[in-house]
């Protein structure tokens, strides 16, 4: 085996992950196969925090089988391990449910070790025993079994070296989440909560910044829990309540990095601590995405989320006096079950009121084994044609809102991180890209520069 090819779907993490996997890949000889050329085996690298999701997940490995039948696919992410045995109906695959034993299983595909090549049935279990005798997480589509516990680790593939096809690096810290917001289904996928060391850490930032990222985006499955065992809020540990806060400060001191981002928080992980971090540096963008869900404290409740409308806006009024037109972003679902028109109007009002620079509008579609599939029989269904609707009114707000902030940011000196030469475009602090058409000189830049830029 020569080449490789990964695909991912999903999330921030999971990006980081299949980097991961490519590192893993290269370091066996393989190398990326070219876009017209067949790869010896493809990795999908999946997604089923929705059923829409898990959908997609399964339509691009039919996708991927048809357009590649002599490669080897592997099939991991967290649909193998979702409890639905969402990927038990496809055939013809190497299914991955623990990413900890995929170095070996990808070190013995490339030395051609116990699968045949010629063969595109590389689910038989003829072919694959060996190796499942010492990883049961390891199984054939024709065979699935979900271990009692999916394992998942901060660390469980080697440290990135670089993030390749990228000029901002995702840089993964946390995983795992045990809070059961009543929509989602990732806490019985990703079980285990846990957290990179901080020397790991700061190893692999120091690695991104010579490979010449001027961006690492930190990111987790829930991470504002660093340093906790749990997400629940209520059982962490006080002693260890700032500790995102100081592995942000250390980050932000290694030498060369141009800027650090945060992904998503939840609004009560905004520490006075953090916001103390963040003013420290100038290299740490001004930019929090605080995800909101809903406007309504009614939903809210209804969706298990770990504090209240106050307490976002008390959060929002801390950030907005700590910084100068601070970057606000946020995630809210439309049309959750009950989710009244009053509901949703209280939403667009609270996104009115905070100013979000930008909004993620997510329609609701009922997942299976969550509390929310039980609540959409107790409380009712929001039609189709009524959650288009909402989900139309609450896109065209974002619009509106997106250009008052970007209007208000007249003035603003910004450090831009070029991502796009033609037409040349950067990604600003404060997360909106920037038309640099007009900027003198911009023929000179190149990819991956970072200017400053009075917007």
């Amino acid at each position: 085996m020569k080449t490789f090819a990964v695909q991912t779907l999903g999330c921030k993490v999971n990006q980081y992950e299949s980097q991961q996997i490519r590192q893993t890949l290269e370091q066996f000889g393989l190398t990326a196969a070219k876009p017209a050329q067949r790869p010896d085996i493809v990795v999908i690298n999946t997604c089923c925090v929705t059923h829409i999701a898990s959908s997609k997940s399964r339509q691009n490995i039919r996708k991927v089988q048809k357009a590649h039948p002599g490669s080897a696919v592997i099939v991991t992410g967290c649909l193998p391990i979702g409890p639905d045995n969402e990927a038990g109906t496809l055939d013809n695959l190497i299914i991955v449910k623990d990413k900890n034993t995929l170095p070996l299983i990808l070190e013995r595909l490339s030395q051609k070790q116990h699968f045949s090549l010629n063969n595109a049935n590389h689910s038989k279990p003829t072919n694959l025993s060996k190796i499942k005798d010492k990883n049961p997480n390891l199984t054939h589509s024709s065979a699935q079994k979900h271990p009692k516990e999916p394992l998942t680790s901060a660390n469980s593939l080697p440290i990135l070296t670089r993030f390749t096809g990228q000029s901002r690096a995702f840089l993964k810290v946390q995983d795992g989440c045990d809070a059961y917001c009543t929509y989602c289904i990732i806490p019985k996928i990703r079980t285990h909560v846990c957290n990179k060391p901080v020397k790991t850490i700061l190893k692999e930032a120091r690695n991104l910044i010579q490979a010449g990222h001027k961006e690492i985006i930190l990111t987790g499955i829930f991470l504002g829990a660093y340093g906790q065992k749990t997400a629940r809020r209520k059982k962490w540990n006080p002693a260890k309540r700032d500790s995102l806060a100081e592995l942000v400060n250390k980050i932000a001191d290694l030498e060369g990095l141009k800027r650090l981002r945060l992904s998503s928080l939840e609004p009560l992980d905004v520490t006075d601590h953090l916001l103390e971090v963040m003013i420290a540096h100038d290299n740490i963008a001004p930019h929090l995405h605080l995800s909101l869900q809903s406007g309504s404290a009614n939903i809210l409740k209804k969706m298990a989320r770990q504090y209240t409308i106050d307490d976002f806006l008390h959060v929002v009024e801390k950030v907005k006096k700590a910084f100068d037109r601070p970057a606000i972003t946020t995630d809210i679902i439309v049309g959750f079950p009950g989710e009244t028109e009053n509901d949703f109007q209280q939403t667009t009002k609270i996104a009115k009121q905070v100013g979000f620079s930008k909004i993620h509008v997510f329609s609701f579609s009922i997942r299976k084994n969550t509390t929310a599939e039980k609540m959409a029989k107790l409380f009712g269904k929001v039609s189709p044609q009524e959650i288009k609707r909402r989900s139309s009114i609450l896109q065209n707000l974002d619009n509106q809102l997106q250009q008052q902030f970007r209007q208000s940011c007249t003035g603003l000196t910004e450090t831009v991180l070029i991502e796009k030469t033609n037409p040349p475009q950067g990604r600003c602090s404060r997360y909106f890209m920037v038309d640099l058409s007009n900027i003198p000189g911009v023929q000179t830049l190149q990819k991956d520069n970072i200017i400053n830029l009075t917007l």
